[in-house]
């Protein structure tokens, strides 16, 4: 089976509160799987990696075989292709768990995207956001 991973990550403040999101879509554009977290007080990158590492685990839950990603973090685009190192500390273990995560499929295209072509799971980014964060200021 083949699909097509769009994962975005969010954070409000840069640390602030945080969200991760990911849509999961089949090779005719239908919707397989959408997943996310709210992840209290983090960086925008450790967002964007967090979706990432969700949508991977989705896609291999599914058995999927050739995967297409999609992100609209070019950081995160050049990093997991080796273009760029990962020098901070807290981001290692992410892209080591990605790196990993990307071994369980055949194919894997990653390519980075404007966020207008990543508008789903940026939707679900900021609806996770919307929900938790002011809850979590009422506490």
């Amino acid at each position: 089976m083949e699909a097509t991973l769009f994962a975005d990550g969010g954070s409000r403040g840069n640390p602030g509160p945080a969200a991760s999101a990911a849509v999961l879509l089949g090779p005719a554009g239908e919707l397989l799987e959408e997943v996310g977290a709210y992840l209290g007080v983090a960086t925008n990158n450790v967002a964007e990696w967090t979706a990432l590492i969700l949508g991977l685990e989705a896609a291999a839950n599914r058995g999927i075989k050739r995967l297409a990603v999609r992100l609209d973090s070019e950081l995160v685009v050049k990093q997991l292709r080796g273009e760029y190192r990962v020098k901070h500390a807290g981001l290692q273990p992410l892209h080591q768990r990605a790196k990993a995560l990307l071994r369980a499929f055949g194919e894997v295209d990653v390519r980075h995207v404007p966020r207008k072509q990543n508008a789903l799971a940026d939707r679900l980014v900021n609806r996770l956001l919307d929900q938790e964060a002011p809850a979590q200021a009422r506490q």
